[in-house]
């Protein structure tokens, strides 16, 4: 089971923030940093000092990291336009050596996009499909080709498809809940499918969805790899998990019936329901980015069981 940090950045976080606990991570023997892709506080929070890009954020960590996985959970379709993305994310690629995974989802957050005056389209999931067509295209476009394509919302003619990446293939994340266009979509075009905060229950139901709909499209159901994204509080004792739920704005209770909570033991034994129902991978979403101990904790009571 891969244990992969997540992060929240626009709850209010700096760059320098985000490089600490990247280095954190890779020195925890976790495999991959990812974050959000918000540029607007959720909840009574201020998000000071503000938001963070991204893709430049990830360009940074690209060049001061040596060896996790980096990404998103999930770029915004609304923020970028497809090709410009395609060049954005090879060129972190690049700069990474090849570590670089790209999560990327239609965008549903309409009062980030009021704030600072980017478009919200009404027809979001169509545009999403046109989205991949046109980036995983780019990239598997022949040196020396060109790439064209027509589409409803996006027209390119004779694109020299570059820069390249520096993998052969960047991984493709799609996630979500929805029960049909959903998994059609990432039979087709994902690498990995996560579903973010859901129940052993929903999870178990999503990933058949996902497999019977690889399987239609002419897959195996085991091409893909199976994640799940939870928020995760775990203390020494009671008293400790406490005090990083009360951190976060949490209650204990819903923690631990909605997340990853508890005592390292606990939070082993859940993740392993979650592993027996298909789940390969989880991300653990970290709220509190000043809480390092917390991460320490995690590496050495949870991850170390679960190698």
């Amino acid at each position: 089971m891969d244990l992969r940090i997540f992060t929240e950045p626009q709850q209010g976080a700096t760059y320098d923030t985000l490089l600490t606990v990247a280095k954190a991570t890779e020195d925890l023997g976790f495999d991959a940093f990812f974050r959000s892709d918000h540029y607007l506080s959720m909840g009574s929070g201020d998000g000071l000092p503000g938001p963070t890009d991204a893709w430049i954020t990830l360009a940074g960590l690209a060049r001061e990291t040596k060896r996790i996985r980096l990404g998103t959970l999930m770029t915004a379709g609304t923020f970028r336009l497809p090709g410009v993305l395609a060049i954005q994310v090879a060129q972190v690629d690049q700069m990474s050596g090849g570590r670089v995974e790209l999560g990327l989802g239609a965008g549903w957050f309409e009062e980030e996009h009021k704030a600072y005056g980017i478009p919200f389209p009404k027809e979001k999931f169509a545009r999403l499909e046109e989205q991949l067509a046109i980036v995983t295209g780019l990239w598997a476009t022949e040196v020396g080709r060109t790439f064209s394509y027509d589409g409803t919302y996006y027209q390119l003619a004779d694109s020299p498809a570059l820069p390249k990446p520096a993998q052969p293939k960047v991984p493709v994340l799609i996630g979500g809940h929805g029960a049909k266009r959903t998994p059609a979509l990432a039979a087709r075009y994902a690498d990995e499918f996560n579903i973010p905060f859901a129940s052993i229950e929903d999870s178990e139901r999503q990933f058949q969805r996902v497999r019977t709909a690889a399987e239609e499209a002419g897959r195996k159901g085991d091409d893909l790899v199976y994640s799940n994204a939870l928020v995760v509080c775990v203390g020494k004792d009671d008293a400790e998990v406490a005090r990083r739920a009360a951190a976060i704005g949490r209650e204990v209770d819903e923690l631990k019936a909605n997340g990853l909570a508890g005592s390292p033991a606990e939070v082993v034994d859940k993740i392993g329901r979650y592993r027996e129902i298909g789940s390969q991978r989880v991300y653990l979403q970290m709220l509190d980015l000043d809480d390092l101990d917390h991460l320490e904790l995690i590496s050495s009571q949870v991850q170390s069981q679960l190698r």
